[in-house]
């Protein structure tokens, strides 16, 4: 038993799990409840030990079938991808519970397993992955499986999205390849750790990355090619929308981060960078405005990833001042966390609703409090880390941004930041004053598993939580000195 689970060969085993369990779950369709639950176990501790092993000892690398780079195929553990399986675990683990409450034993349910543990192995091979090739492949897969989960709801909503979401992944993943193909024929590998070490200086690497950059920041959904995304997390079913909003468009970010770390920094000046942050703030601001005109919730919570995403982007400016670095490091991959557990407790307490009286219209939940109250109070704990509210994640991440926006004089981000939280409170505080509403009668509808309900509030006390453990998961995301 010591033998299978070597530090060495935890990353295979992290990838291949879900791979099992999906193919368990072709051959015999009603495992996959089961299979879930074992799975997510599983993934769990083996991460636990990966995190473990990563903070004795640094990175973790495993050379895949034994054939070194730049032959074969490496999977690569630090500080950085450990504290994104931990959160793919936590988010797909706790929306892998709802799931058995949510789905109906039917045809969609048979195929729902199978895609959802597919997408798990894709972002854990994602996050491992070491070379630039295999990216793009758990990239392609991941937004495969992704699309096809969407259109399971079979709404009339859905089917449209899934192809404008299709479209817009395949787009993204050509310009990510054809990039690809100019870093391959101008420095004649595909390894990571190698092209790091290679001498930059050619017109190819600059056309690389403008199209690798172009495709990953279309698949993140970065204002103004955000528009296939409030439609397709808004109609998805309730755990593929937490899923979607939590941790996929997430995966695109992590590699534009991950090549910025290792190959493209000289090629980021400071005009590109101020153009990202631009592109960020006016994420922020149409992002929450059209949050506050959704008619629906969960196009509500899909527009306030919109907003959402554009903080992510404020890490280009403020990291390419030296002394405020790894601050502004430390304060996007902190939002990068406490966001993804937020809002897939949101997304989680929107399906509930959803669940219990059969829509979402925001007009007509007056008093839904009383007949959810579990599942309102999730939704107001997450929605005090969105607005970033202390002590919360959200909180944490902000405050981490501020002081490196004004340590390093750039104050005129902290307008912009503060700006956002406000306009997070107004769309969060406009479905409140319906939903604690006084009504005459409560909302009729049917009952919601406890299981669903509870799990949405876990989610979300897990977003208050890491306020509370920062140091901690700080010390986790710097060991192996991704940065």
């Amino acid at each position: 038993m010591s033998d299978i689970l070597q530090p060495i060969i935890l990353p295979a085993w992290i990838v291949s799990l879900p791979l099992v369990a999906a193919g368990l779950s072709v051959v015999l369709p009603n495992i996959g409840r089961r299979a879930a639950f074992v799975t997510a176990a599983a993934i769990s501790v083996l991460v636990a030990m990966l995190g473990k092993e990563v903070l004795r000892q640094g990175t973790v690398r495993m050379q895949v079938g034994g054939w070194p780079p730049p032959l074969g195929i490496e999977l690569v553990a630090d500080g950085l991808s450990v504290v994104m399986l931990a959160v793919a675990a936590v988010v797909i683990g706790a929306a892998t519970l709802y799931a058995t409450g949510y789905l109906r034993r039917d045809r969609a349910s048979r195929a729902f397993w199978p895609l959802w543990f597919f997408l798990w192995s894709a972002l854990n091979a994602l996050f491992l992955a070491g070379d630039i090739f295999n990216l793009y492949v758990t990239l392609e897969l991941l937004g495969l499986s992704a699309v096809s989960l969407v259109a399971l709801s079979r709404t009339n909503e859905a089917l449209p999205a899934a192809m404008r979401y299709l479209l817009v992944s395949l787009t993204g993943s050509l310009s990510y390849l054809m990039g690809v193909a100019l870093l391959y024929a101008a420095k004649g590998t595909l390894n990571l750790n190698l092209l790091a070490a290679a001498q930059p200086g050619s017109p190819a690497l600059v056309t690389a990355f403008a199209l690798m950059a172009a495709g990953l920041i279309m698949k993140s959904a970065l204002f103004p090619l955000h528009f296939w995304l409030p439609p397709a997390h808004a109609s998805a079913p309730a755990p593929v929308s937490a899923a979607l909003s939590a941790l996929v468009v997430k995966a695109s970010f992590y590699i534009l981060i991950r090549l910025w770390l290792a190959i493209f920094e000289p090629f980021v000046n400071p005009t590109t960078a101020q153009l990202l942050g631009a592109l960020g703030v006016a994420a922020i601001i149409w992002g929450s405005v059209q949050a506050l005109a959704a008619e629906r919730l969960k196009l509500l919570v899909a527009y306030s990833t919109v907003a959402q995403i554009g903080y992510l982007f404020l890490i280009f400016p403020l990291t390419l001042i030296s002394d405020t670095g790894q601050t502004a490091w430390q304060g996007g991959f902190y939002f990068v966390i406490s966001h993804a557990c937020a809002k897939a407790a949101i997304f989680l307490a929107a399906g509930n609703v959803m669940h219990s009286i059969g829509h979402d219209r925001i007009n007509e939940l007056t008093g839904i409090v009383r007949r959810l109250p579990v599942s309102m109070f999730a939704f107001a704990l997450a929605g005090v880390s969105l607005i970033g509210l202390p002590p919360s994640g959200g909180f944490i991440a902000k405050w981490l941004y501020l002081n490196a926006a004004l340590t390093g004089g750039q104050w005129w981000w902290c307008a912009f930041i503060l700006l956002g939280g406000l306009l997070a409170t107004a769309y969060v505080f406009r479905f409140f004053s319906r939903a604690f509403s006084h009504a005459p009668d409560i909302v009729p509808g049917r009952p919601v598993p406890r299981m669903m309900e509870w799990t949405a509030f876990t989610l979300a006390l897990c977003a208050i939580l890491l306020g509370l453990t920062a140091p901690a998961v700080i010390r986790l995301l710097m060991a192996g000195k991704p940065i």
